[in-house]
């Protein structure tokens, strides 16, 4: 009887999961397989949080394999040697993963090819399991990617997404393939108190309520801080445990202006893997550089410290980054303002903020983390370089009766309103009583220096 492995890496799931139907396809056995790599910590930060939330989402698919008659083999240490060890231990001729899209995905995918063609095995790579559409599948004349998003989706909304596959009935395993113990979210020191519970089942149940009752007003209402009518799916979409094919296809058929413009934002998801794709070193480099000389030394430092910490003396800031230290996670809004203050109207490397953001967010990954980080700072694929956010504006913008400030930054609470994002304008005396900080920088100064070091005059939105 012919066995074969699945590894398993950023798809955590049962449901619609190609590689896994492939190999139970041939009609055999399955060795379900998820390899811990220490490299990856190396390259994604300390990450407490998607540690406890990837135990999670272990747990689950364990779970889901369980129920139909399988596990999940569990190992640590370098994904060839684990895999062609397991390759050996279940005689199995063929291995089944998900297309990566990073540089350090890529390399993992090469030298398991060549381990394993070495040794008389094949090594079938999938892809559209990550991402809707494969990261090559839309492509410009005369270019390998699009490097501006808008001409990339009317190509990308054109075209057909494969259909998405059930769950299988029945996952039949050879006997004896050891396994390690499943990681558990307890043992994980550091997590975010708020964190989200992770893995498919989770998944699966945010994804029919947000379809049932949250995407219809996602149109108009997914700016509002206050009023968090975002999804929150992002972490289910960066393990896997929730499709992007299938969440794309359920959008789709509900139908209406907020599903539309929800498939728009897991275009972007796409687009930025596409781009990663085709120009891996995008992880560390500019895509684009503008020759910044970003500041450095001890004032600096202190900047991005109260950065960091949420106290900037700029409220809206400092909300979304206490949002991002409590649950892992951060409004899509706040994540453009917080990148904009920092990059900016510090002028401080944009590596810095993105290492911050990768050692919290529980749906860091490097495709959108690095390349939403560039668009913000001017050097990735933004069309408007040196556009900056006006913290003050923002905040009344889309915060407008101050909710969001008065939740996360609680010293605030007894200011009424939209006044809560210029309470540095409170004498001194009344700033003592709310123990608030005064501004880092001026934001005519911030602005000033930003555009003399860009050498442009473009208007703060």
């Amino acid at each position: 009887m012919n066995v074969s492995v699945v590894l398993f890496t950023s798809d955590l799931r049962v449901h619609d999961h190609p590689p896994l139907r492939a190999a139970l396809g041939r009609g055999g056995e399955v060795v379900p397989l998820f390899v811990r790599d220490p490299a990856v910590a190396r390259v994604g930060g300390t990450a407490p949080n998607r540690d406890a939330f990837l135990a999670d989402c272990l747990a689950a698919l364990d779970a889901g394999l369980r129920e139909r008659g399988g596990r999940l083999v569990v190992r640590s240490g370098d994904p060839v040697e684990e895999v062609c060890a397991v390759v050996r231990e279940a005689d199995a001729d063929i291995v089944h993963m998900a297309a990566g899209c990073s540089g350090f995905a890529r390399h993992r995918e090469d030298r398991l090819r060549h381990a394993l063609e070495a040794d008389g095995r094949r090594l079938y790579v999938h892809d559209a399991v990550v991402t809707a559409l494969p990261t090559g599948a839309v492509t410009p004349a005369g270019s390998d990617h699009y490097a501006v998003f808008t001409p990339y989706f009317r190509r990308w909304v054109q075209e057909r997404l494969r259909e998405p596959l059930g769950a299988p009935r029945v996952v039949r395993m050879p006997q004896g393939v050891r396994s390690e113990d499943l990681p558990a979210r307890a043992d994980v020191d550091g997590v975010s108190e708020g964190l989200a519970a992770g893995g498919e089942t989770e998944g699966r149940k945010r994804l029919s309520a947000w379809l049932a009752r949250g995407v219809d007003a996602y149109g108009d209402g997914h700016d509002d801080l206050a009023g968090d009518a975002t999804s929150r799916l992002s972490p289910y979409l960066h393990f896997g445990a929730v499709s992007a094919s299938e969440t794309i296809h359920r959008a789709r058929a509900r139908g209406g202006a907020g599903a539309e413009a929800f498939v728009r934002q897991l275009c972007w998801r796409d687009f930025h893997h596409q781009v990663l794709a085709a120009r891996p070193a995008a992880s560390t480099d500019d895509y684009r550089t503008r020759n910044d000389r970003w500041r450095r030394g001890k004032e600096a430092e202190a900047d991005l410290r109260a950065w960091r910490e949420g106290r900037t003396g700029y409220p809206v800031v400092d909300a979304a980054m206490r949002q991002l230290a409590h649950e892992g996670w951060m409004h899509n809004r706040g994540r453009l303002l917080a990148a904009s203050f920092l990059t900016k109207t510090l002028y401080i490397d944009w590596r810095e903020g993105a290492r911050h953001f990768l050692d919290l967010l529980v749906d860091g990954d490097v495709a959108n983390n690095q390349l939403n980080w560039q668009w913000m700072a001017g050097t990735g694929t933004d069309t408007r370089p040196n556009r900056v956010l006006n913290p003050v504006t923002q905040g009344k913008r889309y915060d407008p009766d101050g909710a969001y400030v008065r939740r996360w930054v609680p010293e605030l609470a007894a200011i009424e309103g939209s006044a809560v994002h210029d309470p540095w304008k409170l004498p001194g005396r009344e700033r003592a009583r709310y123990d608030y900080p005064e501004p880092v920088v001026d934001l005519a100064d911030g602005l000033a220096r930003f555009r003399h070091a860009r050498g442009q005059d473009e208007d703060a939105a």
